[in-house]
């Protein structure tokens, strides 16, 4: 062999050892394990205008220092075992309104003939975790409300709040119906009153002939009181007329002791603000939660315009499944996840099952053969740090004692019809441990949590039947 040779075999072989080697290699992202939270920060992006015909308010972490609640009010961030404990509970509740059905959301078509429709609805309200400020009535009252996309009914605590059932402990001001001169309350042969019967959300009139409300939530808890409207102010001169809300007269439940003042609906039933503003909205809205409790976000009804200066075309795309007999929930079609930069080849029958995006579960949930896989590859990428004993729900875990910041590898999630969502580094590890948790079985829908969707704007294109994910909003 001649020198000229043996020099290309050896450049050769370095080269097939070089591409070896970034074959091999993981894309990493660097984890700050202790953000600021005793002061609020400027939020990453600006809350959109409403020059688009879109309408925006702030959102804030409820127990972060952005929380529009009152500091003196008393209210405490749960422990992380505690908001597990609270998050598996309302895991369980929203797979036991799918039980007709084998837990399955939706099939191809994104419809479920199986689906049996709830008796009991709502959620646990203490999972509930990012609050919005509105105003209510004329003139407008301020009012701090939970959002949740797994609710349709809005209410809020109304004077009076007569004994033996007291309104909870709340941040503002009681809203007096009696005070506000748009108030009205629905009749109880109004068709806003026989479409909550539809829902299994009426209970009845009272002397007046009022319509009465009830929503049961899956921890006991319960709102009840008079089905009423008046003017919704979302910000500035963005009004929404004929609001109609749960005026509530009396809550039971150690979940209606959270120091919010209520909650605005975002589900895809009839009653929700969703539904209510189809016709100047579209049907659409949006939020992103920010990537700590020390920063803010922001909620908007509208879909961006598409076109020029990015629009609707900066969000990655997929398609929205539904259910005709429990209309309140809003399905995607997860077909794979990528760690390090890598996919895991999952099949996309793993989660043939469907995944429920939801703003109100905490944890996104996974088929078993799924997060499997994801928690191998995971812990392949992270052996330089020592494992740690779960935390809960959560079982892959690591021990990040005495430092600052860590090196994680990235966990991207593809959706069908090519979108696919690179999280952030707040959106993969929370509290030492990988944000994910299996299902209870291979058949049961997954869940997107909120922790996954932190620093998106995440798009619900209800009308248009789409989801949309848009990186780096908040």
């Amino acid at each position: 062999m001649t020198s000229v040779s043996l020099v290309l075999l050896l450049l050769l072989c370095s080269y097939h050892s070089f591409v070896a080697r970034a074959g091999n290699e993981q894309s990493y992202k660097v984890l700050d394990l202790n953000p600021s939270r005793a002061v609020c920060s400027e939020p990453n992006a600006t809350i959109p205008s409403s020059s688009d015909g879109t309408s925006s308010v702030t959102l804030s972490h409820r127990y972060g220092p952005c929380s529009p609640a009152d500091p003196n009010s008393g209210e405490k961030r749960p422990t992380d075992e505690e908001l597990l404990r609270r998050d598996q509970l309302r895991a369980d509740y929203i797979r036991r309104k799918f039980s007709g059905s084998n837990g399955t959301a939706a099939g191809e078509d994104g419809q479920s003939s199986k689906v049996s429709v709830p008796t009991t609805l709502g959620s646990s309200l203490d999972t509930l975790e990012y609050v919005i400020s509105v105003g209510l009535g004329s003139p407008a009252v301020t009012q701090r409300v939970v959002i949740d996309t797994g609710s349709d009914v809005s209410w809020v605590q109304c004077e009076p709040c007569p004994a033996p059932s007291p309104c909870h402990a709340h941040a503002g001001a009681l809203f007096d119906p009696a005070a506000s001169s748009t108030y009205a309350a629905f009749n109880c042969s109004a068709a806003e009153c026989a479409q909550l019967g539809d829902s299994g959300e009426a209970n009845g009139c009272d002397a007046k002939s009022r319509c009465q409300y009830i929503v049961k939530y899956g921890d006991g808890s319960n709102t009840t009181g008079t089905y009423s409207s008046d003017v919704l102010t979302l910000s500035g001169s963005d009004v929404v007329r004929g609001f109609q809300f749960g005026c509530s007269h009396a809550e039971l439940g150690a979940g209606m002791d959270d120091k919010t003042d209520g909650l605005i609906g975002l589900g895809g039933d009839a009653q929700s603000l969703v539904s209510q503003t189809a016709a100047r909205y579209g049907k659409s809205f949006s939020y992103c939660l920010p990537a700590t409790p020390a920063s803010s976000g922001f909620l908007t009804l509208g879909a961006p315009a598409s076109g020029g200066g990015g629009g609707a075309s900066r969000f990655a795309t997929t398609p929205m499944l539904r259910s005709k007999k429990v209309p309140t929930y809003y399905f995607a079609a997860l077909e794979d996840i990528a760690v390090g930069g890598k996919k895991l080849g999952l099949s996309p029958s793993v989660f043939a099952a469907g995944s429920l995006v939801d703003s109100g579960t905490v944890i996104t949930r996974l088929p078993p053969a799924a997060y499997a896989a994801l928690s191998s590859a995971f812990r392949a990428g992270m052996t330089r740090y020592a494992r740690a004993e779960p935390l809960g729900i959560l079982d892959t875990c690591f021990n990040f004692t005495g430092l600052d910041k860590v090196s994680i590898p990235t966990v991207a999630l593809v959706f069908a019809g090519g979108a696919v969502v690179d999280l952030d580094a707040h959106g993969i590890v929370s509290g030492g441990c990988l944000a994910f948790a299996p299902t209870r079985d291979d058949k049961a829908f997954g869940t997107i949590g909120n922790v996954q969707q932190r620093t998106f704007e995440v798009l619900y294109d209800v009308g248009g039947g789409v989801f949309g994910f848009r990186a780096g909003a908040c």
